[in-house]
């Protein structure tokens, strides 16, 4: 077994708890053992570098100062949100050997930060496990997914580490390692909106709109997210959205507007690799990929 140290964060131990079942079950599957930082706080979100930057880098940099006393050389972070908040604020530890947010560490007792390697888990299966070991615990391909895989603007930018930031393919291919047909369109990094669904809804269900006809035009019969806060707005606010724009994509592209299965991306590794689909917490989406379900 591989160590890593674990950065939950706060939606995946709340709203997307799903998130979270089917993370730590595809992790020990592949052979990686995660350990959750002791007294982690909430990161801050991206929005709160719109309001209060200096304490934004403090509250983030304060988790990993904990991950690097508690021994953690690589940190994995499910939610795209905070892999860019705490990414962000190790660039300004690296930066900035002594300031004001090095100083409120300190003051608390906490040093380091800058060294723990900041790691998604779509990064770990691929980089560190690999396609082949992935393939090699399918016990249930996906015939007949056809799965749009949604990276979302966090994860490849600013930083591009990670896979290229206007046209990934590592979720893709390891959505075809379970079997599944990766569907190819133009939009895998166009932003779902964030929090717009829930302060200027209209732009936001416009955003959303855009991302589910082109995937749905395209083929799709499956989608895949990385994201927490992309996952909610893609499936919570489907029904609106079709509801809203129905007419809309049924002029332009002569189809009805079909609601599509909006699933973790765990959880469809999960699936190949022959867990229940409640183990999964697959029941806790919106749309259940039930036709999808019956085929494999």
């Amino acid at each position: 077994m591989k160590s890593y140290g674990y950065y939950p964060g706060c939606s995946v131990k709340s709203s997307s708890k799903s998130y979270e079942k089917s993370l730590l079950l595809v992790m020990k599957s592949v052979g990686a053992k995660l350990k959750e930082i002791d007294d982690w706080n909430c990161c801050g979100a991206t929005a709160y570098f719109g309001t209060d930057e200096k304490m934004a880098k403090a509250i983030a940099s304060r988790n990993l100062s904990l991950a690097e006393q508690q021994k953690m050389d690589d940190l994995i972070i499910p939610c795209t949100g905070c892999y860019l908040t705490l990414k962000k604020s190790q660039e300004h530890l690296k930066e900035h050997k002594d300031d004001n947010i090095r100083a409120a560490l300190d003051e608390a007792g906490l040093k380091g930060g800058d060294k723990v390697a900041l790691r998604h888990p779509i990064d770990v299966l691929y980089n560190d496990f690999g396609v082949e070991q992935i393939k090699s615990l399918v016990k249930k391909p996906l015939k007949g997914w056809k799965i749009a895989s949604y990276y979302g603007c966090q994860l490849v930018r600013p930083y591009s580490d990670v896979d290229h930031p206007y046209y990934p393919h590592i979720l893709d291919d390891l959505m075809v390692s379970c079997g599944a047909e990766a569907v190819d369109y133009p939009y895998k990094t166009r932003c779902c909106g964030g929090a717009l669904t829930g302060t200027v809804e209209d732009v936001g269900l416009r955003l959303v709109y855009i991302l589910l006809a082109e995937m749905r035009n395209r083929g799709a019969n499956c989608v895949v997210t990385m994201c927490p806060l992309c996952h909610f707005n893609l499936d919570v606010y489907q029904s609106k959205v079709i509801k809203k724009f129905g007419d809309e994509y049924e002029k332009s592209f002569s189809k009805k507007f079909e609601p599509l299965p909006i699933l973790h991306f765990t959880q469809v590794i999960g699936l190949a690799m022959g867990y229940k689909y409640s183990e999964l917490g697959i029941k806790e989406v919106m749309v259940e990929p039930k036709a999808l379900l019956k085929a494999i």
